[in-house]
């Protein structure tokens, strides 16, 4: 287990190329769990935690791996099951999200798999609002599912998402009022988080949940005869997402003259030097991790100023 990612540093060449690596994993016996390995730091068996009082119950304990204290998440728990008993037999996925780190224990780790973001699908219809995937796919004809990271790490460790005051002012407001931003992200939690943001600056905001879905949007304009660089403020777009990723869409919009001018800001948990070299790559305008509110409404509020001229 301790080699299942010495290789990741090579397969940076997927992305931009709408692909990715799961790594798979399960809670139980039954269903596989997948993982994007771009998240994934370290994978091990789950050493010795203390048990912190009054923590959330989905937090077994923290663990000191490589002089760091890190909190050890029951992914099990966190999204309705039992929690795992037999921890001394269970493994810890160590991982980074939004610059913070954190393991989540797991029963078993299985191995890594090559996809298409093409072959990742949103969950199905009727798994109900308060359902814990992002996302679906097949490995050898079994289904894994994508569990909203984001959506378990709000609940367990909520974040402040109010602008602070005086980052936003009147005149601002009433200049935001006439203008209209695209935001993509497949994660519920994500996109609420961006939605009330850019409401409190002032903009219009139309939500989609992936990149196929914003690319789509875009085509439909530009076939109405309409210009996205002129109709839309910015396009603020997740990276990882089913179907079409954030860097294939905007190389897509880039690659299209109809609408290779719209401002593009790629919006991400994932960390990293990587990504400011990608973003140069693909031709994205900016990049921001997530999820820092006044950071997001500064963005938005320069892009305002710029398009309105000061």
């Amino acid at each position: 287990m301790a080699g299942i990612l010495d290789s990741v540093n090579q397969r940076t060449q997927l992305v931009g190329q709408n692909r990715l690596e799961l790594l798979l994993f399960r809670l139980d016996s039954s269903q596989l769990y997948g993982i994007n390995v771009f998240k994934v730091k370290e994978v091990l068996q789950c050493p010795k935690l203390t048990i912190m009082p009054k923590s959330s119950p989905v937090v077994r304990g923290v663990a000191n791996i490589r002089g760091g204290t890190i909190p050890i998440l029951d992914l099990s728990m966190a999204t309705g099951r039992r929690g795992l008993d037999d921890l001394k037999n269970s493994f810890v996925i160590i991982t980074e999200y939004n610059s913070k780190i954190q393991g989540f224990l797991v029963q078993s780790v299985e191995r890594i798999v090559n996809m298409n973001w093409e072959e990742i699908h949103p969950p199905p219809k009727g798994t109900g609002r308060e359902h814990y995937l992002t996302a679906v796919t097949r490995v050898d004809k079994q289904l894994v599912e994508i569990i909203d990271v984001e959506k378990i790490l709000a609940e367990v460790s909520p974040t402040n998402e109010a602008i602070s005051d005086g980052v936003v002012d009147v005149a601002t407001q009433s200049k935001a009022v006439s203008k209209r931003v695209l935001i993509c992200d497949d994660s519920s939690v994500a996109r609420k988080q961006v939605v009330r943001c850019l409401e409190t600056v002032g903009v219009e905001v139309v939500a989609l949940n992936d990149g196929r879905e914003a690319y789509n949007y875009l085509l439909n304009m530009v076939q109405e005869g309409k210009s996205p660089e002129r109709e839309l403020l910015m396009l603020i777009s997740d990276i990882e997402m089913p179907e079409m990723d954030g860097y294939t869409l905007t190389a897509e919009i880039r690659n299209d003259p109809r609408m290779q001018k719209l401002h593009i800001i790629l919006h991400t948990s994932l960390s990293g030097v990587f990504n400011q070299a990608m973003v140069k790559k693909v031709g994205a305008d900016d990049f921001l991790a997530k999820f820092k509110p006044d950071e997001l409404a500064a963005r938005v509020i320069d892009r305002i100023n710029a398009v309105d001229g000061g």
